[in-house]
């Protein structure tokens, strides 16, 4: 999963920010979400994503799962990614 080619984004302290080059909108994104979406692109498959979030905050792997899911699926809902 990549990055739609009119997406650019910058990261931050606390996160990162998208930007929708098509329609001028912004996306911030919290730090966790940057997490999935970095594993994402390096990944490139969901579970994968999941499977390594879910190393690194034990604590907290079954929310991973969820939180990625939705978060994805709002990504692809809104064409910042592409498969």
């Amino acid at each position: 999963m990549t990055l739609a080619d009119h997406v650019t984004i910058t990261e931050l302290e606390h996160g990162a920010v998208l930007l929708d080059q098509r329609t001028g909108r912004y996306w911030q994104i919290n730090k966790t979400a940057h997490a999935i979406l970095t594993q994402l692109r390096h990944t490139g498959t969901v579970d994968t994503a999941i499977e390594e979030l879910r190393r690194r905050f034990p604590d907290e792997a079954d929310q991973v799962a969820a939180d990625a899911e939705q978060f994805v699926r709002t990504l692809r809902k809104a064409k910042l990614v592409t498969a």
